[in-house]
């Protein structure tokens, strides 16, 4: 009875309706006129969009088990290994900081903007960094590792990424005076809209969200950040603002002559749980032990994947290039081939 009681309850909380069942029960409903009881009726529309689109893919013929299972497998993994860690991580750097902040912000609406702002950049650092460090990229590749987009991708992630992204994140917030009552509400509404970009396409196969995609981080933005074609990869690292991907060069929109491989780009067993999940540490070891000298060795840890010691780069920024300079010729080819031939007596004249 105990495990079925924990599986209850695992249930409940999955599905984000502890507190209304609460309210059901007791008949009292006036804290829905509060601010927790809006937060309280808003939980649970993602899991709901996950079961309609899960509902949708099965009406329509498109549900395949091994898009779901493995995200599943590692959301489990990470309930009991995990779920405690990021709490502490964020307790821990509000006590550390707060009394050193730059000064001290309100939970008001003007300060919610600034709060936001800054937000998105403490978010665009740790995001950046999980791309751009080798070490950080092992974390973060769990992520990154489904070759399919849905909902549940959104709970896919290795089990110290959170502590990690919420040391950054919550540093940086308290450290530029967001308080933390502002800090929580920032985190509610950046992992509510954080799970939803990662709606798939069985349920929104079109994510641009007509004229939001230019102001926002749209599912459609977040798939492109998903993508492991050249053109994608590392873009749109914000969340919900996409204000410090246009200012630092990294934003991209999707492109429909460039349909999404979503993935990486290593050889991987998408359905095998210990190369998703130890696979990035595996690879790392292997060449932090071929390295020769300490320095090379350090140097895989704090490089970006695809860095060799030997030289022979396949980093993001050089497999871009290549792709880049590669698509210039073929338009520079096209526009060749399309010139108009002058006739001979007019090139002899010429």
């Amino acid at each position: 009875m105990e495990v079925l009681q924990t599986l209850y309850h695992e249930l409940i909380s999955f599905l984000g309706i502890g507190q209304l069942l609460e309210m059901y029960k007791t008949g009292d409903y006036k804290t829905l006129l509060t601010f927790n009881g809006v937060l309280t009726a808003v939980s649970p529309v993602i899991p709901l969009l996950l079961l309609l689109e899960v509902g949708r893919a099965l009406v329509y013929k498109r549900f395949k088990v091994e898009d779901y299972k493995m995200p599943f497998f590692i959301f489990v993994l990470n309930r009991f290994i995990g779920r405690f860690i990021s709490i502490a991580a964020i307790a821990f750097c509000i006590g550390l900081f707060e009394k050193v902040a730059l000064f001290h912000t309100t939970f008001t609406w003007y300060w919610l903007i600034y709060g936001y702002i800054v937000w998105e950049f403490s978010h665009f650092i740790y995001h950046y960094l999980g791309h751009k460090v080798r070490i950080f990229w092992c974390l973060h590749s769990t992520h990154h590792a489904p070759q399919n987009m849905n909902l549940f991708v959104s709970h896919a992630h290795f089990f110290l990424e959170g502590p990690y992204a919420d040391v950054i994140r919550t540093s940086i917030c308290i450290l530029a005076g967001v308080n933390p009552p502002l800090l929580f509400f920032i985190m509610f509404i950046d992992g509510f809209w954080g799970a939803f970009i990662h709606v798939g396409e069985n349920l929104l196969p079109d994510g641009r969200l007509g004229f939001l995609n230019k102001i926002i981080l749209t599912p459609s933005s977040h798939r492109v950040h998903h993508a492991r074609n050249p053109l994608y990869m590392d873009t749109n690292f914000c969340n919900l603002l996409n204000i410090w991907d246009k200012v630092f060069g990294t934003f991209q929109y999707e492109k429909k002559e460039v349909a999404i491989e979503y993935g990486i780009t290593r050889e991987m067993n998408p359905n095998n749980l210990l190369d998703v999940y130890f696979g990035e540490f595996y690879y790392l070891a292997k060449d932090i032990r071929k390295a020769p000298g300490i320095k090379n060795k350090l140097l895989y840890i704090i490089m970006p994947p695809g860095w060799s010691h030997t030289g022979d780069h396949k980093t993001a920024n050089i497999v871009k290039a290549a792709y880049q300079q590669e698509e210039q010729q073929k338009l520079q080819q096209q526009a060749a081939a399309q010139a108009p031939v002058l006739p001979m007596e007019a090139s002899q004249a010429v």
